[in-house]
């Protein structure tokens, strides 16, 4: 199976599922059955946070193209403890996975994250989720400036949609940005198209649930695939090619 850093090379749109810890052996499975792109790794939702129980359950998705994400509260995480410490296990779980995704308004451990993921080869991914609106097309562009200005390989924009302008917003930003790498979503039912149609106009992953916690407009993963291949030739070319 390609890389992660292999197939965003593609570009070509990529499918994430995300995972806790509840049996990460059969959900490693899950993953390699479905051929499933990249697999989240949900650190804050897993039931211990201490580095070595967060290993033993990254480790089973070997071959697999993993991402981790140590989401914090602010942003619609569970993290529970303190900065310091989740750097620290940023920073353990860099050698086991392809990439990681911090907040971009993590000042207090931003630096640190991209510095590790640097020293070992990691992509990172700078985030920015708002639960409640999208803001203005000058304010998505000024994250997405601040976002690369701070090392990251990827950008990701998840904003709340209350209607067709917010969308229309958020497919322009998309635009804008594609090819220096963002990754977009418009949150909840009016945004439910995005995670399609972002995708194919170049936002790098879209997110789909198998079983768990899917987010606020998420897909199922079978039937994301499944539109993808309807929606995007490229798409569906490599589905048929792995």
């Amino acid at each position: 199976m390609a890389t992660l850093r292999e197939r965003l090379a593609e570009e070509v749109p990529l499918v994430a599922v995300s995972f806790g810890d509840e049996d990460a052996e059969r959900d490693a499975a899950r993953a390699r059955d479905g051929r499933v792109d990249v697999a989240e790794l949900r650190v804050d939702w897993y039931a211990s946070t201490r580095p070595d129980h967060a290993l033993r359950q990254v480790r089973p998705f070997a071959g697999v193209p993993t991402l981790a994400t140590v989401r914090a509260k602010d942003e619609g995480g569970y993290w529970a403890g303190d900065e310091p410490e989740r750097l620290r296990l940023y920073e353990a779980l860099m050698p086991e996975v392809d990439a990681v995704d911090v907040e971009l308004a993590s000042a207090e451990i931003r630096p640190g994250v991209v510095a590790a993921a640097r020293a070992h080869g990691t992509l990172v991914i700078l985030s920015h989720h708002d639960f409640t609106a999208t803001p203005s097309a000058a304010h998505l562009d000024t994250l997405a400036e601040e976002g690369f200005a701070a090392g990251a390989d990827l950008v990701k924009v998840s904003t709340m949609a209350h209607g067709p302008e917010d969308v229309r917003t958020l497919t322009e930003f998309t635009l804008r940005h594609q090819h220096r790498g963002v990754i977009v979503i418009a949150m909840g039912a009016e945004g439910a198209a995005s995670r399609l149609m972002l995708p194919v106009l170049g936002s790098r992953i879209t997110y789909s649930a198998i079983g768990g916690r899917p987010a606020p407009g998420q897909l199922p993963f079978e039937e994301t695939v499944r539109l993808l291949e309807l929606f995007s030739p490229r798409f569906a070319r490599r589905r048929s090619g792995d």
